[in-house]
């Protein structure tokens, strides 16, 4: 009889996972899209330069702000530099955009003054260097703008255009190999020939879930479930990837050959078999080579659970990245019981009403861990621990946002 670990003693001999160094490379800023940054990006200048106007109006010095009338004696478009200076009630017309001129120390907008000829009246006061952009504003020089390890978005990439940057190193991402076990499973396409045969969802679902969330995926489809197409799954799989991920075969069954291919035939070490969670009990993961396989189980809302729950933090492990699982707080609307001493994951819906999340169970289906429909709309999954008791409605809980990991 295996001895099951806790939920908590699994995940933390997951951390515990010694990684090969990662490798990076080198990509055109708008090509890094979704990739780990391997340094800090460290700004290499001022931003602005010098100070700037934010506004269209009239450059003037802020002690001049109750003559009269101001002389306009220049115009100062964006990206020229006005050769004239502002002294003694004179003032420039200005530009957003543009460098302030010299002499100048606060920016009056367009529609709080009057234009007669070629003075200008103001007709409302603004405080000292209103609208102007001091040096240094956006980021100073030396200053780390983009911490290493930062998932690039559109507005990395603007910062890094901002600073001349054209190419930027990434961690490449991890490749992950995906195959569905079983004789009794059907890829798309494959034609039913009896009752029992079931299709297959699991190498497509996880596929596109490890793509979603940084990975990239070798694809080995539906295997058979006898020693020597498992077996040669592994050896193909374990040469291209960093991770190898099947689903099926880890329980006590007679046909279960993916616990026996991966202890006995390879010759693994198993870093546990069997977890007191609920879906996903008889998860198996393993170290071959330095290379990590996960065995999942076969029912598709079960291997979904475990992907997210142990796959998803390793390749955020491989990236190197400050990702991670957005697990919050929500409250819960209505009593539900605990039913076993399992750390359970438990699909629910979530929405945001009033400041804070809420969750049901509106429609979710009980049953088997083969559910996989209880994932759709708005899911999250609601987390309740081992030691973890009766929830009754208005409770603070745990819950992880499904639809952040699409």
């Amino acid at each position: 009889m295996r001895n099951f670990i806790s939920y908590k003693k699994s995940i933390e001999i997951l951390n515990n996972i010694q990684l090969t160094k990662q490798t990076t490379q080198k990509l055109f800023i708008t090509q890094a899209l979704g990739k780990i940054l391997a340094k800090d990006v460290i700004a290499n200048h001022n931003s602005p330069e010098f100070p700037t106007s934010a506004m269209d109006g009239y450059a003037i010095r802020y002690e001049d702000l109750k003559s009269e009338f101001l002389e306009i004696i220049a115009k100062n478009p964006a990206g020229y530099v006005v050769e004239s200076e502002v002294s003694l009630n004179k003032c420039i017309k200005t530009f957003t955009g543009s460098l302030m001129p010299k002499g100048s120390d606060t920016l009056i907008p367009i529609e709080n003054v009057e234009v007669i000829e070629n003075k200008i009246k103001i007709k409302k006061d603004v405080p000292f260097a209103f609208a102007v952009r001091e040096m240094g504003e956006n980021y100073k020089k030396d200053e780390v703008l983009i911490k290493k390890g930062t998932k690039i978005g559109f507005a990395e990439i603007g910062v890094l255009a901002s600073l001349n940057i054209s190419m930027i190193e990434v961690v490449v991402n991890p490749i992950i190999a995906v195959a569905s076990t079983g004789s009794e499973v059907l890829d798309l396409g494959e034609i039913q020939t009896n009752d029992s045969q079931i299709r297959s969802s699991n190498h497509l679902t996880l596929e596109v879930l490890f793509k979603s969330n940084g990975a990239e995926v070798l694809q080995m489809g539906v295997v058979k479930d006898d020693i020597d197409s498992i077996a040669n799954l592994f050896e193909t799989a374990l040469q291209k990837a960093d991770i190898v991920v099947t689903t099926g075969g880890v329980s006590v069954g007679d046909y279960d050959f993916v616990q026996d291919v991966i202890k006995d035939k390879l010759k693994a070490e198993v870093l546990f078999h069997g977890v007191s969670i609920k879906p996903g009990m008889h998860i198996l993961i393993a170290l071959k080579d330095k290379k990590i396989i996960v065995a999942l189980p076969g029912f598709a809302y079960s291997s979904t659970v475990c992907a997210i729950l142990y796959v998803l933090p390793l390749i955020y492990k491989f990236r190197n990245s400050n990702e991670s699982l957005p697990i919050i707080k929500a409250k819960i609307t209505q009593d539900f019981p605990k039913k076993t001493d399992k750390t359970v994951f438990t699909a629910c819906n979530v929405k945001y009403l009033n400041g804070e999340y809420v969750i049901d169970f509106e429609g979710k289906k009980e049953g088997t861990s083969a559910i996989l429909t209880n994932m759709l709309e708005s899911p999250a999954l609601l987390i309740q621990d081992e030691d973890s008791k009766d929830l009754k409605s208005g409770d603070l809980v745990d819950i992880l946002l499904l639809n952040q990991l699409k």
